[in-house]
Formats: C-alpha cells, structure tokens, sequence
C-alpha cells in the first residue's frame, strides 16, 4: 500500500535551515545530483523550504514522464525561466500545449529538416575552411558561436532578421550560464542586487525585445512563404480551428527554440571533439566512415542514416553530458514509488544522473560508443536512455539537433583532426546541459 504525504520520502543529507540544499546544488551540482541515488529512488531535496521530490532511477522518471504523465504539469524549473521563455511550447500546459504542438509540428517534418540541412552543411564547411594548420580553438566557444548562428539563419533567413540573430549571439550565452543557478534558487534571491540577477535580467529583456520587433515587422511585411522557421510560425494554421499563432506567441517558440536547441548542439559538439581526441581508435572508425559516406563533399541530409558510427558517438556523448535538470508539478494524488503524493507537490529527475546508473550501464562512466551496437544496445531497457525526454513532452526539435551534429562531425573530421593543447583539464560546468568548461584544441590537417 502506498504512503500518503511527504514525510515517509528520505531527504537527501546535507539539507541546511531556510536554505536546504541550495549550497550544495550550487557549489557541485552535477555531483549532488548522481549522489542522490544513494538515498533512495525517490528522495527529497530542499530548494530553500521547498521540498521537491527526486526520481532517481529510469522507471520512475517513465512513470512521471509518460505513464502518468496527465497527473503532472510543468514544474518550477519552468516557472523560474517563465521571463524567457513565455509561454512557449516548453512552458506550455494541457490544451496550450497540445495546441501548439500540433501548429509547431510541421515545422520540423522530416522534409523540413532537408532543407534546414542544406543551410548546416554550407556552414559547417564554411566553418571548417576558415581553420588553418596549427592554429588554436577554444572548441566549446566556436561550437557555441557555430549553433547560435546556424539556428538564427534558420530562423530569420531575410535581412529583417539580422537584429535579432545579433541579439540570439550577444545574450544566449549569458542567459544560459546563468539558468540553473536561477532555477535552483529561492525566489526571494531573485531581488539581490548581484551580478547573475542583474546580468540574467537584462540580456533576458533585451533578447525578447529585439524578437519582438522583429516578428512583428516580418508580420507587417507580409513576408510569408520564406523558408525559414519564423515565417513557417507565422503562416501556421490549426487543422481543427483555422487559428494561428499570435506575434506574442510566435516570439515565445522563437525563444523557447533557441533556447532548447543551442546549448545541446554546442555541448554536445564540443564533447565528441574532445572524446575522439582521447580515443584514437574510435577516430579512426569514424573517420573511415565519413570518407566512405561522404568523402570530401558537403553533407546532405541523405548522408545521415548511413553514419551510423558518428551516430553512436553522439549517442555516447550525450549520455555522458546530458542533461542536467528537468521537474514536473503534480496536479492531482498521483502514485509514484509506491508513495502517494498530493497535488502541487514538485518532482525532478536529472537525465545525466540516470544515464550514469551503474544499474543499468556497464562502466558507467566510460566512453564507449559501442554499447550503442545492435547486440549490446538491447541490454540498455529503452525507458533507460532518453537524451531528449520522453512521451508528450519529449523535445520536438530532436531530430534538427541531431542532422545538426551530425552534419558538423563528419564535415570537419573530413578534413581535420582537433588535439588538446596539453594546458588544460576539461571539466564539466552545469547548466541546461553538463558542458565542458573549456576546449582548448588545435587544429592539425589529415596527412593521410
């Protein structure tokens, strides 16, 4: 039978008066967060006096995420980066945000995606012709720089865009590395005269300002039919009402958009390079992949299902580095665990965490694209990888991030091989995703 109420759910320890967990969250959270399934598969956390409710393992974050999932509404994660991110489908709720969902769907159809390709491959090979023998990158930076403008020219393809795309390049970045500290804090912290307050305020207000203009100019324009991603939101009808998106709401997805699909490619781009450089031997087969594949010419979207082992290690890379932190509210008495929690009662459940259980992963902690071969995939239950969430709420611009990294992968290693430059040690840095801290490389042409 199941408990009712909180107070039969471990804490996790360490908890201090008034501010909980906040300490340890913010001095190491991605250590915090692995650790909590010593506690229990469903452990308390204290975000200030909040108590929130950790899923620990793979089947209850399927049984919040999808077998429940009508028991739960976006949580306070979601109410914290609310100033960014509106009411976009990420924020969205119920019929919100199914009706969005099926507006915003089109947007990336398969046949979309071919298209958005055409614009990633230029840029990818325009990115990798402005490298030159020897020269020094700090990889994570130029991936970061890389995905915010190649989403940005997805998203704005005429010149009404191009404030936007420099707003997208100035404010991401610190809007970003300020958004779990944000999240993880009380709501009182929020009025400290700080510097991440001041600095998560302005680029926030400023962003969604210049986007603003933005689409309401390319509404007055009239310039529909371009195939870019805000005139696809503009020129979207629901099949069941006939009724668009208004400017406030094709703003929100914009930067619910950016929001979600820059941070994920970068990292995840920044910690293959990185990988590959410390595995030679999987180089080797990825490299002898993309000559087969691909050669020397531009990538197409065609080319994708056949890069199978790039694939893989995009696989590995995100179930290492993934993401951090992701929460859920109750709306009604839900059963989870075997304890019954009532409604308004806020869970979370950390993907990196889960895809680090050395329950369910040999080695947990080791880079090896090779349990992604068909023979050893089989013994990772499906519920236990979800890199991009799960049921309804499952990320809906999956498959652009993935022909994005893709695309950029097999286009430089192509051409170059990227080395550590021996001065620093790569770390891991919480925020949306467990990115590297920094990538200094250097960049040496194939000689082979």
């Amino acid at each position: 039978m199941a408990s009712v109420g909180l107070d039969r759910i471990p804490v996790a320890p360490g908890a201090l008066p008034l501010i909980g967990h906040t300490l340890r969250l913010g001095r190491d959270p991605l250590g915090f967060l692995r650790s909590l399934r010593q506690t229990g598969e469903l452990v308390q956390v204290r975000v200030g006096t909040l108590p929130v409710c950790f899923a620990t393992s793979a089947a209850l974050i399927h049984e919040i995420t999808v077998e429940r999932a009508r028991s739960f509404e976006k949580g306070r994660l979601y109410d914290r980066v609310r100033p960014l991110v509106g009411n976009g489908l990420a924020n969205a709720s119920g019929e919100l945000h199914r009706t969005h969902r099926r507006l915003i769907q089109p947007v990336f159809h398969h046949t979309r995606i071919a298209g958005y390709a055409q614009i990633m491959s230029r840029r990818a090979v325009e990115l990798a012709d402005s490298w030159a023998h020897g020269e020094r990158l700090a990889v994570d930076k130029v991936m970061g720089e890389y995905a915010v403008e190649t989403l940005a020219e997805t998203m704005f393809s005429t010149d009404i865009g191009r404030p936007a795309v420099e707003a997208v390049r100035r404010d991401l970045p610190v809007i970003l590395k300020n958004m779990l500290l944000r999240a993880a804090s009380p709501r009182l912290f929020d009025r400290l005269p700080i510097r991440p307050n001041r600095d998560f305020d302005r680029a926030t207000a400023r962003m969604r300002s210049v986007i603003d203009t933005v689409v309401a100019s390319t509404r007055r324009a009239g310039r529909t039919g371009q195939p870019d991603l805000l005139s696809l939101l503009l020129d979207a009808r629901d099949e069941e009402t006939g009724a668009g998106l208004t400017d406030e709401e094709v703003r929100d997805e914009l930067v619910t958009i950016l929001f979600a699909g820059t941070e994920t490619t970068a990292s995840t781009l920044a910690w293959a390079f990185h990988e590959l450089a410390r595995h030679p031997e999987i180089e080797r087969q990825v490299v002898a992949e993309v000559d087969e594949v691909v050669g020397r010419r531009p990538v197409t979207a065609a080319d994708i299902p056949r890069l199978t082992t790039v694939r893989r290690v995009l696989d590995e890379t995100i179930r290492l580095h993934g993401v951090t932190l992701l929460m859920r509210r109750t709306t009604e008495p839900v059963e989870i665990g075997g304890h019954l929690l009532p409604a308004g009662v806020e869970t979370a459940f950390s993907l990196y965490a889960v895809h680090r259980d050395p329950a369910v992963y040999e080695n947990p902690d080791r880079f090896d694209p090779d349990r992604w071969l068909p023979g050893r995939r089989e013994a990772v239950p499906r519920t236990a990888f979800v890199p991009f969430g799960a049921g309804t709420r499952k990320c809906i611009g999956d498959a652009f991030s993935w022909t994005e990294a893709t695309i950029v992968l097999a286009t430089v290693l192509a051409r170059w091989r990227l080395r550590p430059t021996g001065d620093h040690v790569t770390r891991e840095a919480a925020s949306a995703m467990a990115h590297p801290d920094h990538v200094p490389m250097t960049v040496r042409a194939r000689t082979d």
